[in-house]
């Protein structure tokens, strides 16, 4: 995303330009590029690096107390702007904008457009109706209008693509606001997702990630409980997949069935994010995660059991309302015993509207802060321990990044979706962003592993896309990008493949 940079550009409708911030979950990510789609099918532009955009467009993140301050003081910068360029438009969008509503106005009255989770398709609309009543537009559904899956979408790689299986989530975590914002879970059908994957595979992506706030609750609606084992196995074998992964599933409903699945699908890669969230039994009781620690490691002991060489990363609060040092000990505990490659580690913070925060017995921010800095302490010790375990090992990287600027690697992602920097030998031939590089670990830190020893490349169609979007773009590949996307209107015709 770029700065804000007080610069004129075009007012000419057919010639406005557009930026879109994205906080938040891959969700929002994956949204964000749906409203991306939108405003390139609207006639705006993706706005240069060198302009500042004609529309601003903030997709909000509710989770966590410091994303209202993050958006109000972005929000303040662009009211300067605004008042040099008043035909800039700013929309807020997301989730902040499902739970704010007309707060936002309120606070910050030079928005042009509020709209919510429910209905991101109405944004170009809403935008033009705010230009033309000269007036803020805010609508917020309470019901989803559209499935986002079916509008338009502007990828942000050639390579890798989004897609949601489900939104919105039927549980009811006590520190957690997203039910109440994105809704009831709605289900897509399996048919609508496969078309999707062999459409963006039909645009050149190798790479798919399932999206769903649980998705292995994935089938609930239409009343199937293997529903999410079955999609896996259907979308690794698309022809043309290379890579398939899945982001969150829930402890309480991670069934054997799915594991097999993962196991048995060559391209249903070795990694898993499984949330923890604490590693005390009492502090889930009160969290309402319908699970315990000992379901939880019987789950992880499975995973290693079937895939031995499976990365699992995870999620985890600290200082939930109640927690003691016992409490903490145990999550501690269970990071030792986990063994995690990665974890999110948060400190607690009062989300009004969640049952959490009127709570008893919050626990002072000193208190917090130290646990904290205990638990990342401990979990960057077990990461680079888990890294350097990798040494020695060939890995097969998905390479995302050119060398730029200060760094003269590939950047990539190998199958357990650990981050490696590749370097690149003397005269090597150099990847496309989308093809596959074979390394050798030679290098590890506790958040990447370096691969110094030179690579064997092999060339893919996503490497083809990336050629195409840049001929297409008339540039020349330049270092450092990893090329936009392309954008596809809605569920784009499948192109037949000889």
């Amino acid at each position: 995303m770029t700065e804000l940079i007080d610069t004129p550009t075009s007012t000419e409708p057919s010639q406005r330009s557009y930026e879109v911030k994205t906080y938040g979950c891959q969700m929002n990510v994956h949204d964000s590029e749906r409203l991306s789609g939108l405003l390139d099918d609207a006639g705006y532009v993706p706005a240069s690096t060198d302009d500042q955009a004609d529309v601003v467009v903030f997709n909000t993140c509710a989770v966590r107390e410091n994303a209202d301050n993050r958006l109000y003081g972005n929000l303040g910068q662009l009211a300067q702007v605004k008042e040099r360029h008043p035909d800039l438009q700013i929309a807020v969008g997301g989730c902040m904008a499902q739970k704010d509503r007309d707060t936002i106005v309120k606070k910050a009255p030079w928005v042009d457009v509020v709209f919510g989770t429910h209905n991101m398709g109405s944004l170009p609309a809403l935008l033009e109706r705010a230009r033309h009543n000269q007036e803020a537009q805010v609508e917020i559904l309470e019901s989803l209008d559209v499935f986002p899956s079916t509008l338009p979408s502007r990828r942000e790689s050639q390579h890798s693509g989004w897609v949601s299986i489900s939104v919105g989530c039927n549980n009811s975590c006590t520190f957690c606001i997203v039910p109440s914002l994105r809704g009831k879970e709605k289900d897509r059908r399996p048919g609508d997702i496969l078309a999707e994957v062999e459409a963006l595979v039909a645009d050149g992506v190798v790479e798919v990630t399932l999206l769903g706030q649980n998705v292995n609750s994935y089938g609930t609606e239409f009343r199937d409980k293997g529903a999410f084992a079955k999609l896996l196995r259907a979308v690794g074998n698309v022809d043309g997949i290379e890579r398939v992964r899945f982001t969150s599933p829930h402890p309480a409903s991670f069934s054997d069935d799915v594991i097999d699945a993962m196991a048995e699908t060559p391209t249903v890669m070795p990694q898993l994010h499984m949330p923890l969230q604490s590693g005390s039994d009492s502090i889930l009781k009160s969290m309402r995660r319908s699970y315990r620690t000992s379901r939880f490691m019987r789950i992880l002991d499975s995973v290693r059991e079937k895939i031995p060489r499976a990365a699992i990363t995870t999620d985890i609060i600290v200082g939930f309302p109640g927690e003691t040092e016992e409490d903490f000990l145990g999550t501690m505990d269970i990071v030792r015993r986990a063994r995690f490659s990665q974890a999110f580690t948060f400190q607690y913070s009062i989300r009004p509207g969640t049952p959490a925060a009127t709570m008893d017995d919050q626990i002072p921010k000193h208190v917090v802060q130290e646990r904290f800095e205990r638990l990342t302490a401990l979990q960057d010790e077990i990461s680079w321990e888990e890294n350097t375990a990798q040494i020695g090992r060939e890995v097969e990287v998905l390479v995302t990044t050119r060398p730029h600027g200060d760094s003269p690697r590939l950047t990539g992602r190998s199958a357990d979706n650990r981050l490696v920097h590749v370097g690149i030998p003397d005269g090597e031939e150099m990847p496309r962003p989308g093809d596959f590089v074979t390394a050798t670990v030679t290098e590890a830190k506790p958040y990447f592993l370096l691969a110094d020893s030179g690579y064997a490349v092999r060339p893919s169609r996503a490497g083809d896309a990336y050629d195409r979007a840049q001929a297409d773009s008339c540039a020349a590949p330049t270092p450092g990008q990893s090329g936009g996307g392309s954008t596809n209107l809605g569920m784009p015709t499948i192109r037949t493949r000889s």
